[in-house]
């Protein structure tokens, strides 16, 4: 017999069951944006921070909801008692900027389709054509919204880890849940849809009640966590604003490589080489994304680029994450240490609850942000970095880079500390363990390879940030004027 979990919804049954037919009704009239069945694309492991969650962890294509069970999770005499989950919002609509200029390209399109004549190759016309022809159905209203599929992708996340994680997502521990998000309305919407999915575990069937009227309440925002970078004067100085920060980028777009695409697609599509520029060339790549991620089909704008065009315009948005967000600035890891010493405060509290045979008042917690909230925190931590910084001019030597976006930080990528307590342990020190997951598979240690830590050894590790990163001490900009610390 199921039991109810302690977070009930206020409202009663019947009344959630209206809200839900509501709901269900209001997204009928959307059915256009919802996803069809999985298509697969030869361009899809090259988005960078606009690939599908299932493209890195392919087994979900034919069970979404099916846990996959990492061989190298512990089992046996350790048991989980604390999850703290650092999750990037699902799947989005573009930014009304990235829309805006489709528009542009579109226009252009259409304009050539007017003057061509019937000049150009078959292939040309055909696909100008096809690409003039294919619905521009993005709005401006959209700018970077959650979309039904996002919501879906949080909704089979939160089946995935309650059924991998049984103990600490039981039904009396719902109401103890704690959830922390971003205050961007894509957050707030994974972390309500993470909830939903929560419900559809514990009570298969029925409709979910709306977010606000469940006992838990809906996330609690904290940009101060989640968009640690909005509130460093250091970093928005030195790289946000700076017109010189991210100049690998743009020598970048300017190089061979970004060229002879520029050159190659404009006789593709039968328009002057001088009306293109390597943003335009990336906002079409990007759509081939959209299209596949938010609506489930393959769009002729897929048919523009071959995996050559889109390795290279997959390194040009390694680029701007890489500056912008990784290695490029010691400031941009740096300004996540707050967020960092928040999830070993959990950590800590729960280690001494469980000392003192307390039970653990926050078994699960959950910070909805986004791929700039992970990426700094992951490079803090040494993950993903390669031996020569990524610039314009190191493309070939890069091909086997670690720092690939898309593979990190997808459409709700996922970084998961497990603390574990350990019966039988023979030191006080053996008792408590820790393992990490990325998009939930085991992360091995940046510093050991290991699987798994003591607790008070990856507390040792990260010592100096742990204790000596103040945020407001490395977010102070310097006095006197100087270089930002390019690598």
């Amino acid at each position: 017999m199921l039991r109810a979990p302690c977070c009930l919804p206020r409202t009663s049954v019947a009344h959630a069951a209206a809200l839900a037919a509501a709901l269900l009704s209001s997204l009928a009239r959307c059915s256009f944006l919802e996803p069809r069945d999985p298509v697969d694309s030869s361009l899809s492991p090259y988005f960078g921070t606009k690939t599908r969650y299932e493209d890195v962890n392919p087994g979900l294509l034919s069970g979404p909801e099916a846990p996959w069970r990492d061989p190298e999770l512990l089992e046996g005499t350790c048991t989980p008692v604390q999850l703290v989950a650092l999750i990037r919002h699902g799947t989005r609509y573009p930014t009304a900027k990235q829309i805006r200029k489709l528009r542009q390209l579109h226009g252009l399109l259409q304009a050539r389709g007017s003057r061509d004549g019937g000049a150009g190759s078959t292939r040309s016309r055909d696909l100008g054509a096809a690409l003039a022809d294919w619905p521009l159905w993005y709005a401006d209203w959209m700018d970077g919204q959650l979309v039904e599929k996002g919501r879906q992708d949080m909704r089979q996340l939160a089946l995935r880890l309650a059924s991998l994680f049984p103990a600490l997502f039981s039904p009396e521990n719902y109401g103890r849940l704690r959830l922390i998000t971003s205050s961007k309305h894509r957050c707030v919407d994974s972390g309500a849809a993470f909830l939903q999915g929560l419900w559809q575990h514990y009570h298969p069937g029925l409709p979910p009640p709306d977010v606000a009227d469940m006992e838990c309440g809906p996330p609690r925002v904290n940009d101060k966590l989640m968009r640690f970078f909005d509130h460093c004067k250091k970093f928005l100085t030195e790289v946000e604003k700076n017109a010189t920060a991210l100049y690998h980028v743009e020598a970048f777009k300017t190089g061979p490589e970004m060229q002879n695409i520029l050159k190659k697609v404009a006789a593709t599509l039968q328009v002057p080489v001088n009306d293109l520029n390597a943003d335009l060339i990336q906002v079409a790549f990007f759509t081939c994304s959209f299209d596949l991620a938010i609506k489930g089909v393959k769009s002729p704008w897929c048919d523009v680029f071959d995996i050559d065009d889109a390795k290279v315009l997959e390194y040009l948005n390694d680029l701007k994450q890489y500056w912008k967000r990784g290695y490029g600035y010691t400031i941009n890891s740096r300004s996540s240490c707050t967020l960092f010493q928040d999830i070993f405060q959990h950590l800590d509290k729960a280690v001494e609850q469980k000392q003192r045979s307390q039970p653990i008042s926050s078994p699960v917690i959950l910070q909805f942000g986004h791929a700039e909230t992970l990426l700094p925190l992951l490079s803090l931590m040494g993950y993903f970095k390669d031996k020569e910084p990524l610039t314009a001019y190191n493309y070939k030597e890069q091909t086997h880079r670690k720092f690939r976006s898309g593979h990190i930080v997808p459409y709700a990528s996922n970084l998961i500390f497990v603390l574990y307590h350990c019966e039988n342990a023979k030191t006080p020190k053996e008792q408590f363990r820790v393992q990490m997951l990325l998009n939930e598979k085991v992360l091995p240690l940046a510093y050991s390879q290991e699987t798994v830590s003591f607790y008070e050894d990856l507390k040792n590790h990260y010592k100096d940030i742990l204790q000596s990163c103040q945020t407001s001490e490395e977010c102070e900009l310097a006095k006197a004027n100087s270089t930002s610390d390019e690598l």
